[in-house]
């Protein structure tokens, strides 16, 4: 785990705030100087602490408006079937997110789709025909709350 003190902790929260502030801007928010802010940001990147930028995007601006939480169980459960079907899984267009669990349920996967019955052609398109899938549920998403900003833990 990397340490990571007061001020690159104050770096990495401005930074998921608006990664696209100018390096003074964000030097002035921290209370540093730019050079100085520059060193700290190419660190926290060359130690993994920052792994990229990116751009948030508005689903129903995309016609995906019906997102979706989908419980897989498959078998056999062994490495060739979870690999295959993880790759399978993150591949399809729909799917936000793919989980690996322990428990009950081999698999979560996040998809985000135009409708409800963009969901269900979903499911009987692209799962109910596969041979590993043993069993699996839907739970649509009413609301979604991400937290934009992650805290280092103390400790």
């Amino acid at each position: 785990m990397a340490y990571v003190d007061d001020i690159d902790s104050a770096l990495v929260r401005e930074l998921q705030a608006n990664a696209r502030q100018t390096n003074r801007d964000l030097a002035a928010a921290v209370g540093i100087a730019p050079s100085t802010c520059l060193e700290r940001v190419r660190l926290l990147r060359d130690r993994g602490v920052i792994t990229g930028y990116h751009a948030d995007v508005s689903l129903t601006a995309l016609g995906r408006e019906v997102q979706a939480l989908l419980n897989v169980q498959v078998r056999p459960l062994n490495r060739e079937v979870i690999e295959g079907f993880k790759a399978y899984a993150a591949g399809l267009p729909e799917v936000l997110s793919v989980f690996v669990l322990a428990g009950g349920d081999d698999f979560l996967v996040h998809v985000a789709v135009p409708s409800v019955e963009g969901l269900h052609g979903f499911l009987m398109d692209r799962f109910s025909g596969r041979r590993e899938i043993v069993g699996f549920r839907s739970s649509v998403i009413y609301q979604h709350h991400r937290n934009r900003v992650i805290e280092p833990l103390g400790g």
